[in-house]
Order: C-alpha cells, then structure tokens, then sequence
C-alpha cells in the first residue's frame, strides 16, 4: 500500500485509488469485520427465522430456515443542491436503493439524516423532502426513521444527507465478483458520465445542449425484472458511481484476480457528455453515475439479460462492452478503436469532487 498523506485530501473521497487505500488502511483495519472486509455495495447479514421476522417478506422460503438482510449507508454532499435531472434528496434515495438492488436485495425501508447548515431557507429544505418522498414512492421503499441536526453557518455547504437502507436478500442470491470466470460479458443499461458532467455544467454555469440531464434513477425495478427472467444467469452487479466505469471495473478485476477487457466503441456515451469532458479534458469512462448498472453473466444468458433490460425504460441503451478473461488478472484493458489495448487504472487524484 502507498505512503497515504498526513491529511486527508478531495481526493480521499473521490471513489479511486486513493479512497480505497484509505478505507483499508483506517477503517477495514481497526472495525475488524468479516463483513465490512468483503466491501460490497450492502452488508449482507444472515438470520435465524426464530430470530427476526420482516413483515410482508418471502424470505425465508418455505423449507429454508434463515433470512438474509442486506444493509447499506451513504451520505451525500453534493454541489449544487439542485442540477439538470435531481437534486440531493433524490440522489440520496437513489443511491440507497441502487446499493441494495445490486446486492440482489428487494429494498425495503430507509433512513434519513439531515445535517443542516443554519440559514438555508425552508422552503429548500422542503423542496428536498417532496422530491425524497416521490422518488421513494416510486421506488416502493419507506423512510421509516431518520434525524435532523443543525451546524454554524458555513459549517455545512448548505445541506447534507445520510441515508441508510435495509433490504431482503432474494432466496439463492449471491452477487459477488468473486463469481466471475473467464469468458463472462459485461453488459450496461444506458451511456455513461451522464451524472457526473450535468452536475459540472450546473457547477461552472456551462452548456452543452439541453439534454445534458442526471441520469439519477432508482435501479430496483429493472433489475427485479433482469433477476425474475436470468435468475441464474447473473455473476455480480454494480452501480458505478464515484470513480465511474472503469474505478468499478479495477475493483471487480483485483477482487476477482481476473483479466477485463472492454471495447472502447461499445460503450454508450452522449456526444453531449462526449463535448463537455474534451473541452474539460476529462475521460467519461471515468465520470460518475447514478442511474447506471455493470452486469456480469454467463455468456449464454448475454441476449436474453440485454432483451430484458432493452424493454425497460431505464435500460432502453443498454449495451454489450466487454468480457472476463483468464489473461492480465487484476487489470483492465480497453480495446480502442484502432484496435490497439492500452491498461486503464484507478484514478489517483479527484477529476469530480462533490458530485454525489
């Protein structure tokens, strides 16, 4: 592990390199969990039936005699409050929901925390709980409990939020890159980046098109719909939010010790989103989403899980990108479109702080 800085930096938080030797070095060694050293999106917790019993629940299923919760945290500080398709209280929601549903979780019920800075209107503030509680609503999950507290201005940026949120593991669902083997394809629902950069032309006051909009959405029901058709079709699944694309492919390569290979023409980016990150000189494959999923299956399975996601509307451009391979384990390679192949790591500095 590298040296780390004597204090924290933006980087720290955004998603790369450095985010992840900081959760090792401080947090996985001194909390000592088995749990938390698995580092999936939702802490998967297993149950006797005698002990815990969640309401309306299919789990355990008949014959089994345990229930498996999936249990997640996030906050979200993000500037502005408000951008082109959301706003804090719908990410918030979102995340939640998204890190569950990609667990193979059916998200139940969440928590809210608010950190307030002292002098943001009510009015926003109110904004904000209407837009939480529509898109919960549509995500069919409850906030059930929650907290408020208030800072000095100028302690806060406005507003943060803290969400957590509890799910049903599926009977049989187990998601985790360390099912993936040679020869499985990734599949993704839609362009990437497009998050990250409508945030950035809010945040400098640009414009690259009307367009340009969050693609922040809750995944839950798609990805019911992709589990109920390929149950046992799917390795893992992962939202890629900070550090994008390719922060979460790394992850999935070094936590599977597998190679990835990825076409650079297959995967779907905006020519909005295309615009803005040349004129900003960043890469999108590194561009932050919300509203996206990575999907590894068996290769058989690969047109069925892409019909199923190509009917819904949250997967209309979904897209074939790449493979699993036995060669280059713990990289990535992206194939360009000369036919060249160049590795793609980890971000090291911050290209996006603040956009989640």
């Amino acid at each position: 592990m590298k040296d780390q800085s004597p204090t924290i930096l933006l980087a720290h938080g955004s998603g790369g390199q450095l985010s992840h030797e900081l959760v090792e070095r401080v947090f996985v060694r001194h909390f000592d969990s088995s749990i938390l050293a698995e580092l999936n999106d939702a802490a998967i917790i297993g149950f006797e039936s005698s002990e815990l019993q969640v309401p309306g629940s299919t789990n355990p299923q008949p014959g089994t005699d345990n229930l498996k919760l999936a249990f997640t945290t996030d906050s979200y500080v993000i500037q502005p409050l408000f951008f082109p398709g959301g706003d804090i209280g719908k990410l918030a929601v979102c995340g939640t929901v998204n890190d569950l549903a990609v667990s193979g979780a059916e998200p139940r019920y969440l928590s809210a925390g608010f950190i307030i800075e002292e002098g943001l209107p009510l009015e926003t503030l109110e904004r904000i709980a209407v837009s939480m509680a529509e898109t919960a609503r549509v995500a069919g999950v409850q906030i059930v409990t929650g907290d408020t507290k208030v800072v000095d201005h100028g302690a806060a940026d406005g507003l943060f939020i803290n969400t957590a949120g509890v799910g049903v593991l599926r009977a049989g669902m187990h998601l985790s890159p360390s099912n993936l083997r040679p020869g499985d394809l990734l599949l993704i629902n839609g362009t990437v980046g497009d998050h990250g950069m409508a945030v950035m032309m809010q945040r400098e006051g640009l414009e690259f098109g009307s367009s340009l909009l969050s693609d922040c959405a809750p995944l839950n029901g798609l990805i019911a719909e992709l589990l109920a058709a390929c149950p046992d079709a799917v390795r893992c699944m992962r939202d890629p939010t900070r550090g994008g694309l390719v922060t979460t492919l790394n992850e999935w390569a070094m936590s599977a010790r597998m190679g990835i290979e990825v076409e650079e023409t297959a995967i779907p980016v905006r020519e909005e989103v295309r615009a803005a990150c040349e004129v900003l000189g960043l890469d999108p494959l590194y561009v932050a989403n919300e509203g996206k999923v990575i999907i590894a299956v068996v290769p058989q399975a690969a047109e069925e899980a892409l019909a199923v996601l190509r009917a819904h509307p949250l997967g209309r451009e979904a897209a074939l990108i790449g493979q699993v391979t036995d060669e280059h384990p713990g990289r990535v390679v992206l194939r360009t479109p000369l036919g060249a192949r160049r590795v793609v790591e980890m971000l090291v500095g911050a290209q996006l702080p603040r956009i989640c």
